[in-house]
């Protein structure tokens, strides 16, 4: 009996005939579905069959590599079929298809691949990108190169960009298609606000809020934490003082077989805690969920493009994010979400959360796009282009590992993309190959891909790690971690057809692969700084002065923190400075003192940064000036620029813009991002620059703002005013906070007496916080929400207010 997708009773069924219709009509559409609505699974089913994918396949790109799997399995449950038959799943070193497979489920950068192998993407009738809402960067590079192949290989080509929470208008308006939209069937939730989370007492605080939680409501529950770490740290506490409750854990790295109990009833009938990372936001289904407990807070990588490192930061979710994990609470019937922070906090919460895109190391997209033969990668239909400083740096970094020259690919750059991992690590495994020592290379990838096996005060050398990986091959111990870990290996082993070595690690040879992998990350003991190391990049780290490796004279650096100032190291192996010999350049150096303006050349002997040998050359001619000043700038530019308050104050507004509104693409005009451009935008105003002083005359605010065009000038003015007028009609000014946080207006509580609405900027969408003051100006109150304050707080204030400030009319009720 062939599938009828009428028969399955899931909300999205109301809009099959339309997406249909459309999908025949028009080669792209949305669909806007709230979770639970069943448009990862119903959608494909019913459009597999159409006419206009005769012979061809549907791709669904998922976000999530459990999402893939899972979603996979439920659509060939529902044709009663195994996986790998009509229906199949590709992630990365694993695949469940066959030549039976019409419909593929593929995560990571998989689809890019694809289309970079043929990409016409013959074959393929119609392209899924599923909950694109979470913004992911493979599917924002995904979705310009299968519009860059509608537009001019393959105009019947279909995309059908699936999503719970988008900004709409700009979609359709970028990809000029239009939208079927489905209402889903989301049951009332109520929102509890249960007090802000002290950030130090995640774990307590979080637990104690879950023990009520299950005391107050009936139902399973669903716990969002930051992390791993926290749920593990949350997990211990419950088991020790709850009973009669399964608890289970669920996150990314989780062994299959875990994940899948985190999904399922528990088999006893048990009551049960899931404790989760934001991979449970969406996409999956958790059975017998009606409560929700969100700390507020998620984990995300940052890439920052002057270090050219990433840090993994805690940072505290959007509200488009709070409302999705809230959603979860009521896809069953009349659910409750705790939310461990307040309303008022909830209030300052940014509307939308950042593209990974605007964040991300982006060195696999411009290899990716070099692929393709794209230079000028913003030309391309992004819903937020890539960041210039961040597009620098990575092409920095590709020309250092030789996989582009002149911005274009080489043949090395064409063996590096065919390997599926991280252009570093791409580098290292094809240098191995040359040298014959692909069976260590092989065993390092696997180890710096996945997350440390050993304990976190193992100490840094990243030959521990290998080491331990040779003796689970021999003994078989050592864990799930290390069975992961050598599974990678062995694919890696399969795609260079190499047999396992499990010999002697030679330490020396782990730092040559590491130096190829990381070439400006290697480390050179600064002298006379116990552990402190000066890395090639010309940043600073250190070890822990008790680590094996502290007194190295030379390191290979694979992983740290990119912290302010001095870094700290995760993970390193020691290098011989004999094996550093093919790296050392010689370079001619131009130099502008930053103290009195003078300029000086030498001749260097370097690894990047690091200066081996200097020998001074005669004074250098006039024209060096302004390239020796620029480069003076990226790295001491803040405090050489006169970065007045109102530069200040502009840059925080469109960099608030720029969080609150991603959709609309805000430049980067923080200031590490302006020091490592200034070359684009300062230029024609050094040239007459002779000393530092100089510079400190130069006005910073009319310069930065040709970085708009008219129409953000005026929608700059509209969303993010300097001033904001008040009820008498007079003005006064806002001041804009870092971190896109509320604007702030200082004002006597008084001269809001009679205020009925609470002022915004942002359209309405971000409340202006309060500092509400004194007749004499003293600190009163904060507050962002003006009638709560009448309502709550006002009373209580005004006989104190009365008796010491008799002069002033305290109105009864303040906002009357």
């Amino acid at each position: 009996m062939p599938f009828n997708p009428f028969n399955i009773d899931l909300p999205v069924r109301e809009i099959i005939p339309a997406v249909k219709e459309q999908l025949s009509a028009k080669n792209t559409l949305i669909v806007n579905a709230p979770p639970g609505a069943g448009k990862s699974t119903l959608l494909p089913l019913a459009l597999f069959e159409e006419a206009w994918l005769t012979g061809q396949k549907i791709i669904m790109l998922e976000p999530r590599r459990l999402a893939a799997r899972t979603i996979a399995e439920r659509m060939a449950f529902l044709l009663g079929e195994e996986v790998g038959q009509t229906v199949g799943y590709r992630i990365r070193f694993e695949n469940q298809i066959s030549a039976k497979t019409r419909i593929e489920v593929v995560t990571e950068g998989i689809l890019t691949r694809m289309i970079h192998s043929d990409n016409a993407l013959s074959g393929v009738g119609l392209v899924i990108f599923d909950e694109f809402h979470e913004r992911s960067i493979h599917a924002d590079v995904a979705m310009a190169l299968c519009h860059e192949a509608q537009l001019t290989r393959r105009p019947d080509l279909r995309i059908l960009v699936m999503s719970a929470t988008l900004d709409m208008p700009t979609l359709t308006t970028l990809l000029k298609a239009p939208v079927a939209q489905s209402m889903g069937r989301q049951y009332p939730v109520e929102t509890i606000y249960a007090g802000e989370l002290d950030e130090m007492l995640l774990p307590e605080m979080t637990a104690r809020a879950v023990q009520r939680a299950l005391r107050e409501k009936t139902g399973d529950v669903l716990v969002f934490l930051p992390g791993e770490g926290d749920i593990k740290k949350v997990e211990g506490i419950l088991r020790r003082q709850v009973r009669d409750v399964a608890i289970h854990p669920l996150f990314g790295k989780l062994p299959p077989g875990k994940q899948y109990a985190a999904l399922m009833p528990d088999r006893q009938g048990k009551r049960k805690v899931v404790l989760a990372t934001s991979i449970a936001e969406t996409s999956l289904t958790i059975e017998g969920i009606t409560v929700v407990v969100d700390t507020g807070f998620g984990k995300t990588s940052r890439f920052d493009p002057n270090s050219g490192l990433s840090r993994l930061e805690t940072i505290r979710i959007s509200k488009d994010a709070a409302d999705q994990r809230a959603g979860r609470a009521g896809r069953l019937g009349p659910g409750t979400c705790y939310r461990l922070w307040t309303a008022a906090a909830h209030e300052r919460l940014t509307p939308h959360r950042t593209p990974e895109i605007m964040e991300a190391d982006l060195a696999p997209l411009v290899l990716d796009m070099a692929r393709w033969g794209i230079i000028d990668i913003r030309s391309l239909t992004w819903l937020n282009p890539p960041p210039r400083a961040s597009l620098q740096q990575a092409s920095d970094t590709l020309h250092q590992l030789h996989a582009l020259e002149n911005g274009r690919i080489t043949p090395h750059g064409e063996k590096m993309h065919a390997l599926p991992t991280h252009p570093r690590i791409a580098h290292m495994l094809l240098k191995a190959e040359e040298t014959g020592q692909l069976p260590l290379a092989t065993d390092i990838a696997a180890v710096l891909e996945e997350r440390d096996p050993l304990p976190r005060d193992t100490g840094i050398d990243l030959n521990l790690r290998v080491e331990a990986l040779g003796r689970y091959r021999q003994e078989n111990v050592g864990g799930k971690a290390l069975k992961k870990i050598e599974k990678i290996a062995a694919s890696y082993r399969r795609l260079f057809n190499i047999s396992l070595d499990n010999g002697t690690v030679d330490p020396y040879e782990t730092g040559v692969l590491l130096a190829h992998c990381y070439p400006e990350r290697i480390a050179y003991a600064r002298p006379g700084n116990n552990a402190q190391f000066q890395l090639a990049n010309g940043s600073y780290a250190q070890a822990g002065h008790r680590d094996d490796l502290a007194h190295e004279p030379w390191l290979a650096v694979a992983q740290l923190d990119a912290r302010q100032g001095m870094g700290k190291i995760f993970l390193a192996s020691p290098l011989n400075p004999r094996d550093l010999a093919p790296l050392v350049k010689q370079q001619d150096v131009v130099t502008w003192d930053t103290t009195d303006g003078e300029l000086t050349a030498t001749r260097d002997l370097r690894i990047g940064s690091i200066v081996l040998q200097s020998k001074p050359l005669p004074p250098p001619d006039d024209k060096h000036r302004v390239p020796a000043i620029m480069e003076a700038i990226k790295k001491e530019g803040e405090q050489l620029l006169n970065f007045s308050e109102a530069v200040t104050q502009w840059q925080r507004r469109v960099l608030s813009l720029r969080k609150w509104r991603p959709q609309e693409a805000w430049p980067d005009v923080s200031t590490p991002t302006l020091l490592m451009t200034n070359p684009e935008w300062l230029r024609p105003y050094l040239t007459d620059v002779e000393v530092p002083a100089d510079l400190r005359e130069i006005e910073l605010l009319p310069i930065l703002q040709k970085q708009l065009d008219v129409d953000k000038k005026a929608r700059l003015e509209q969303l993010a005013p300097t001033t904001i007028v008040l009820p008498d009609g007079s003005g006064m000014e806002l001041d804009y906070q870092p971190n896109a946080a509320p604007p702030r207006l200082e004002i006597r509580l008084q001269d809001v007496l009679g205020w009925t609405e609470h002022p915004h900027v942002d359209a309405g969408d971000m409340p202006v916080e309060l500092h509400l003051l004194t007749p004499d100006l003293k600190p009163l109150a904060v507050v962002i929400d003006i009638n709560r304050f009448w309502r709550e707080d006002y009373s209580v204030l005004r006989p104190e207010l009365a008796a010491k400030y008799p002069k002033v009319n305290w109105l009864e009720e303040g906002g009357k």
